[in-house]
Parts: C-alpha cells; structure tokens; sequence
C-alpha cells in the first residue's frame, strides 16, 4: 500500500536519494525545499516527470505554507532533511545553522503537531515524524573508545552540531509534551553521487581533474565512519516503517577511514582510470591546510539498535561504493557545472585560500 511522504530538503543530496527510492517504490512524495546553493532540482531528475512526485518551493519555517502543504497532501509521514549541514559554513557563520536547524525544525514541529492533533483517530495513529540528524551531536572519540550508541550523550563541539543537538532535543520534547510520533536517525558521514562539491569526496575528486590543489585540514589522520547514501536511505525507510516511536536510531557504515586515506583511496582510483600523461600519482597534488578550529578526531557508530531491531544491513562495501561515486563525478560534469556556481567558487577561495607549500605530500613509494 503506498503511502504519502513530505519531504522536507529533499532537493539535497541525501534527501534526494531518499525521494528516488521512495518515487520507485511508488509512494507519493511531495518535496518541501527553498533551494539553498546545496538545494538542487537536478538531484531529482530521476522523479520530476512521476505522476507520484510534487515539488513545493519553500521554507520549513513558513507556517502557513507548511499547513497548507499539509492540509492539501494528507501526509502519512514527515521526513525532515531540511538543515543547514556545512560545519565550515557553521563556524563562518552560525546564525543561519541556527534559523534553519533549530527555529526552522521547532516551526515544523509545532505546525505538525497543530494540524496531527486534528486528524480522525486512524491517520492519527498511523503519522510518522522522521527527524534526520547527525553522529556529530556525541562529539568526538579517541582512538581506542567504543563507538556511539543511542545511549552515548550529546557534546557536540561545533554550531554545526551544536544546531543538530537542539534540533533533536526538540523533536524528543514533541514526543514527551505533546504525544506526536517521532522518530530520531543518527548518521555517519555519507557519500555517493549528487553531493554538493563542497564535501570531501566531491571536492577531492573535482579538484584532482581539474589539477588544482586538494587540500586537506591539519595532519589527515581525523578519522570518520563511511556509509554509501543508498544504504543510509535504505535504513531511513526501515526506521519510518518499523521504529519505535520516541526513540533513535544510528545508522553507520562500521568502515572508519581517516580522511588522508580516503583521498589516497581517490587518488588510486583516478590514477587507474584517468592517467596523468607525465605519469604522476594524483596524490602529488595533495597540500595540507591549517586544521578547521574544534575539528573532531574520531567517529564511529554503533548500528546494533538498527540492525536488530528492523534487520537492516548495508548493502555496498566500501572499495566499490567510492570507486563507483568516482566515476559518476567523471561521467556527469553537466551536473557538477549546474551546481558550482560563482558563490562556490568564493567559498572555496575563502576556505582554502593558505596552502602551507612545505607540507605538500609527495606520492609514497
């Protein structure tokens, strides 16, 4: 039986992959997005032409378009994407991390509720609230600590994650005071096709054709768990479907990479497929950068809860999963030019503008 499911920021890069397999598995999905520069119609291409697909343009902070949305499409479900999810653009600037993760999710929140409280007893039953959050809320690991469980508590160290904590303790403040059915998702760094260009692995690869520098922050050993965005959304589905109402769940990869090998990863991978003609490794390009301030040494998720309780389990292994993202950065330029626009161009300049020349990191043997 299909359901109805708002979507809200699904013109970005992992909302996107959620709408493309929810249109395939013949749901209806009606897009709430304000096409932020990561915000994308593109990223849709798949759906835009879908008798089950409908775009809203917008914010979740507009009340009175959130009711009508709601009072019009009849949800069976919210998935809240929408979010501001830059850290570097968090520590430029937080006050849009602010207005958009945290007024932005309160407001949805409350016109949600206003309009679920007036549902007959079966929709109301039925309503699912999915909240998509981050494993950067728990802060940051050492190398030898256990990794995070829904259990382990909030430090998150960035606005970023600091807006992404306030965000999840509102949508667990719903759940308590007023009863509304939410659900909470934790999640590891993702990857795959469709990412703004501004993340590592888009950046890394895009950077390296273009034969510019590819920077990376202090010495290159932070570490962070990997999961292929189809299996991010895969586990999303599962939680909408079987979770428990009020609780959380993390979804990981269990693939911890520290992000110097995950550009030498990339590096191989361009080595093979697209050789440079004087025979040089990509990694030569390689320049390290003054290290992003509080930047977080360690991440690791637990998917125990996620895995047992709903029999999820990724699906992409790793080597594969970047060696196919690789290639679909090469093989879709007409998207990459779409969405790297001038104010990209003068967001990188800014971030990555003092290359220390000294620490450039020359092939290994």
């Amino acid at each position: 039986m299909s359901r109805n499911i708002l979507v809200t920021g699904g013109a970005g890069f992992i909302g996107s992959c959620f709408v493309v397999q929810q249109v395939e598995a013949r749901n209806n999905v009606l897009v709430l997005d304000k096409l932020t520069y990561a915000g994308h119609l593109v990223n849709l291409e798949p759906c835009l032409h879908s008798s089950k697909f409908s775009f809203a343009p917008g914010d979740i902070g507009d009340a009175e378009l959130v009711a009508r949305c709601l009072k019009e499409f009849r949800p069976d479900a919210i998935v809240n994407f929408a979010a501001e999810s830059h850290v570097d653009r968090s520590i430029h600037s937080a006050e849009d991390f602010v207005r958009t993760n945290v007024l932005g999710t309160e407001q949805l929140l409350r016109t949600t509720k206003d309009w679920w409280q007036g549902l007959e007893p079966e929709a109301k039953k039925k309503f699912r609230f999915l909240h998509i959050s981050t494993d950067e809320v728990y802060g940051s690991l050492d190398k030898n600590s256990a990794p995070f469980t829904e259990n382990s508590p909030y430090a998150p160290n960035s606005p970023y994650s600091a807006s992404k904590a306030s965000s999840d303790f509102f949508v667990r403040s719903y759940f308590k005071t007023y009863g509304l059915p939410t659900l909470i998702s934790n999640c590891s760094n993702n990857y795959g096709p469709r990412q703004y260009p501004e993340k590592l692995i888009p950046l890394m690869v895009l950077n390296a054709v273009s034969n510019k520098p590819l920077p990376i922050y202090g010495t290159g050993l932070n570490i962070r768990d990997w999961i292929y965005v189809e299996d991010h959304c895969e586990a999303l589905d599962l939680i909408l479907s079987k979770g428990r109402m009020g609780e959380s769940y993390n979804i990981g990869g269990e693939c911890e990479k520290s992000n110097l090998e995950i550009v030498y990863f990339i590096c191989e991978i361009l080595d093979e497929v697209i050789p440079k003609s004087d025979g040089t490794s990509y990694s030569r390009q390689i320049k390290f950068v003054a290290d992003r301030p509080g930047h977080d040494f360690r991440y690791a998720i637990d998917s125990t809860r996620v895995k047992k309780e709903l029999g999820w389990t990724s699906r992409h292994c790793f080597p594969e999963a970047l060696r196919k993202t690789v290639l679909w950065y090469l093989d879709n330029s007409e998207w990459t030019k779409q969405v790297m626009d001038e104010d990209y161009r003068k967001w990188l300049h800014q971030q990555y503008q003092d290359f220390d020349s000294s620490k450039s990191m020359e092939q290994k043997d």
